[in-house]
């Protein structure tokens, strides 16, 4: 003989179920929203295109993301974890820093190739995105800026102008610029903001200060 299972059991497998097909549901709409910043970008990713995309109605999107932060925070964690970014860990490990600056900026350009069909939307549209993620974006260039000065020699303006060159070497944009668009080969765009970093840290030749011409001698009218 055969035992039914007790009405907990039942109730608990019942349960189980529906949190699945809530996750399941969840799920169908985060995709929907990443495949849609990919293909048309986030400033044109509406509550109905999303919900067409995941077979859903408006109703069910707004029930699991109550706003377009909830759905963009959502979209950028399932991405993100698709698409983790290089791992500075590594980089420290590396005590050379021109060395490390090297395997830095080949690890990021590796990465912003695969990311590129969502980085570049992003980037366009950052400007009507929750604020949250440019915030998100800044700290992870400060923190990678940060591993990256560690070891060189300099000090004051140098100071200053090497981070600079080292944010911009590792931003998405500069890698866009140089590659996409100056169809430069990954590993020469490395070299080139290698060399770029290295100039920063020289003292700026001054040029010489102008001094008024003198005056030729005053001529009678």
């Amino acid at each position: 003989m055969v035992s039914r299972p007790g009405p907990t059991k039942q109730r608990a497998y019942t349960m189980r179920a529906r949190q699945d097909k809530v996750d399941q549901t969840r799920l169908q709409i985060t995709e929907a929203t990443v495949r849609l910043h990919e293909e048309v970008g986030p400033a044109a990713t509406t509550m109905s295109a999303v919900a067409d995309r995941a077979g859903v109605t408006r109703l069910t999107v707004h029930r699991h993301f109550p706003d377009e932060e909830a759905l963009v925070g959502a979209c950028a964690a399932h991405w993100g974890a698709l698409h983790p970014p290089p791992d500075i860990a590594i980089w420290r490990s590396v005590d050379d820093p021109v060395q490390r600056l090297r395997a830095a900026l080949l690890d990021t350009y590796a990465w912003a190739r695969g990311a590129a069909p969502m980085m570049s939307k992003v980037y366009r549209d950052l400007h009507v995105m929750p604020t949250f993620v440019g915030d998100s974006l800044g700290r992870e260039e400060q923190g990678q800026v940060a591993v990256l000065a560690a070891g060189f020699p300099a000090a004051g303006r140098n100071a200053h102008r090497l981070r600079a060159a080292l944010a911009h070497a590792v931003a998405f944009r500069t890698w866009q610029s140089l590659c996409m668009v100056g169809r430069l080969r990954d590993d020469e765009a490395v070299e080139l903001m290698v060399a770029a970093v290295l100039a920063a840290m020289q003292t700026p030749n001054r040029s010489p200060r102008r001094h008024p011409r003198p005056e030729g001698p005053h001529q009678p009218g």
